[in-house]
């Protein structure tokens, strides 16, 4: 099969890992998590955080050692088992593209209310074409759309500090299940930075380039999600953080500045475009890298001669995420979506422990603290996230020994 083409440096990559990052988690995932955890959403987010630097860190280790496309799917395969990478793979398939259909969503709740599921279709159709067109012209838009995204959030921030937010509410201590399925919901918005790894194969220099950028975007988003986060807790309190549709929004017009509440409405519908602008590019890759190993259609494998991307998987997949707008529930995709990605980063942390010494820069601990935090965070999400995930895994492995038996 032909290779990708590398032509993505450092900043290209940690771009990417911003955009996934920032648009999944700062304007979809707060929410559910303060329903499920109240104020105490902060100490969730803080177990999210270290998870997933735990994940970060074998998902970086293991990126420089097999720079191929296909992320976790690559390195399960390589250090335990065709079926332990199959399995990876799939839940990172099935994850991330009910993850695309929320952010594609989340888009079209901000910047065009009124038609929500046929301007999410459209998105999703738009933003795919890009990717068919070529990996640095992904990277392009999705600097595009991070700088304004960062400027409507500098915006945001500073009118609610200084527009007359009240005091931040006192963190209590709820049930530590609250906490746990906070932290869940909330690890759906750090998972980005698994689209650097999966773009392994066009990243110039990856045994370099990928350690640097995966900590680097990682670290910063960790700050900016405490600023967001003591940020929306200052101006709406946990109860009306619970139950807010729109939460940046809310909270700038419950200050002194509700004027200014089109800056954050523009910020959020473009970092959610942005988000899903790398989540597409993503899946492709590791579609792309089951189908070469013919744990799905082989046809799937096909590189385009000219842009040099996955073109046949970026069609089936921005056709998957179409179809979903159309039937699916916000926070029910968030749900799912973080189940299916935290048994793809418990893989990972399998993987990265049995790594020799010799090839790892961290103590051999990082990733079973990695490994059982997934675990627990995964079944500690609302009971119909579990069992809608238990039930893909099982179908996915149902087809896994089918097609083998049949080879």
């Amino acid at each position: 099969m032909p290779p990708l083409h590398r032509r993505l440096g450092t900043t290209d990559a940690v771009v990417i890992g911003l955009s996934s990052m920032i648009g999944a988690g700062l304007f979809s995932a707060f929410a559910p998590a303060a329903a499920a955890a109240g104020p105490a959403l902060l100490i969730g987010l803080l177990v999210a955080a270290i998870v997933a630097f735990c994940n970060a860190s074998s998902s970086a280790v293991l990126a420089a050692r097999y720079p191929a496309a296909g992320g976790t799917y690559v390195y399960g395969r390589e250090r335990l088992s065709p079926f332990w990478g199959y399995l990876a793979g799939w839940g990172f398939v099935i994850g991330k593209t009910a993850s695309c259909a929320a952010m594609a969503l989340t888009a079209a709740a901000y910047l065009v209310p009124g038609h929500r599921e046929l301007a999410a279709a459209a998105f999703a159709a738009v933003l795919g074409a890009v990717n068919y067109a070529g990996v640095t012209r992904t990277a392009k838009l999705a600097r595009i759309l991070l700088g304004i995204t960062l400027a409507a959030l500098a915006v945001v921030l500073t009118a609610i500090w200084f527009g007359g937010a009240p005091a931040v509410s006192a963190v209590s201590a709820p049930a530590p299940l609250g906490v746990l399925q906070s932290a869940g919901l909330l690890f759906f918005a750090f998972a980005g930075y698994a689209r650097i790894a999966t773009l392994g194969e066009e990243v110039r220099d990856p045994r370099r380039t990928i350690p640097r950028a995966i900590p680097i975007a990682l670290g910063l988003v960790v700050c900016l999600y405490l600023v967001v986060g003591v940020s929306l807790l200052a101006a709406l309190g946990s109860a009306g953080l619970a139950a807010s549709p729109a939460p940046l929004v809310d909270a700038l017009r419950s200050g002194q500045w509700p004027q200014l509440s089109p800056v954050a409405v523009t910020g959020a519908g473009v970092a959610a475009l942005g988000a899903l602008l790398a989540l597409l590019a993503g899946v492709g890759r590791t579609t792309l890298a089951m189908a070469r190993e013919r744990d799905l259609p082989a046809g799937l494998a096909a590189v385009h001669p000219r842009f040099g991307t996955p073109h046949r998987a970026e069609l089936v997949i921005t056709a998957a995420v179409v179809l979903l707008v159309l039937v699916t529930d916000l926070r029910a995709a968030i749900g799912f979506s973080s189940f299916g990605v935290l048994v793809y980063y418990a893989i990972a942390n399998a993987s990265a422990f049995t790594l020799p010494r010799s090839q790892r820069w961290f103590p051999q601990a990082l990733p079973v603290v990695g490994l059982v935090g997934c675990v627990v965070l995964a079944f500690s999400l609302p009971w119909t996230a579990v069992a809608t995930g238990v039930a893909c895994f099982a179908a996915g492995t149902a087809f896994w020994w089918w097609r083998h038996r049949t080879r």
